[in-house]
């Protein structure tokens, strides 16, 4: 499958298998695991992108989610997550995940995160190094 991520920024894909225990009452993956999967996977790019001494200074902190639920997965279905950033300014960062089983669009997503200094658990301005982390 080719990437589903714009060229212009640095992605991240992970893919796996559904589970019966992401499987809710309808037969199908309950709307929460897909947030779920969200969260997991924007932590899996920043764990890749950042240096130990990013990990050491910085946490990243939801302050929203939109989720646009468009398709259903069963059990057994091959996952393909893309993630990027969108835009940062200031303290924020908009990251996008696509969520899909094999061409077929599950579920696009629009998360905010706030950058805290892991110290004090303030927001921190995200710098340039930073900012270099998510674009080519």
């Amino acid at each position: 499958m080719e990437n589903k991520a714009p060229d212009n920024k640095v992605s991240f894909q992970h893919s796996f298998k559904v589970k019966l225990q992401d499987i809710d009452a309808l037969n199908h993956v309950n709307n929460v695991v897909y947030l779920q999967w969200v969260q997991e996977v924007s932590y899996m790019h920043w764990d890749v992108l950042a240096t130990p001494a990013m990990k050491d200074s910085y946490v990243w902190m939801t302050l929203r989610h939109e989720i646009d639920y468009i398709s259903q997965s069963y059990v057994g279905d091959t996952i393909t997550m893309y993630t990027w950033i969108e835009e940062s300014a200031g303290v924020k960062s908009t990251r996008i995940v696509h969520i899909y089983c094999e061409d077929k669009l599950l579920t696009k997503s629009k998360t905010t995160f706030c950058l805290l200094d892991k110290e004090t658990l303030k927001p921190k301005r995200i710098g340039d190094d930073l900012l270099e982390l998510f674009t080519k």
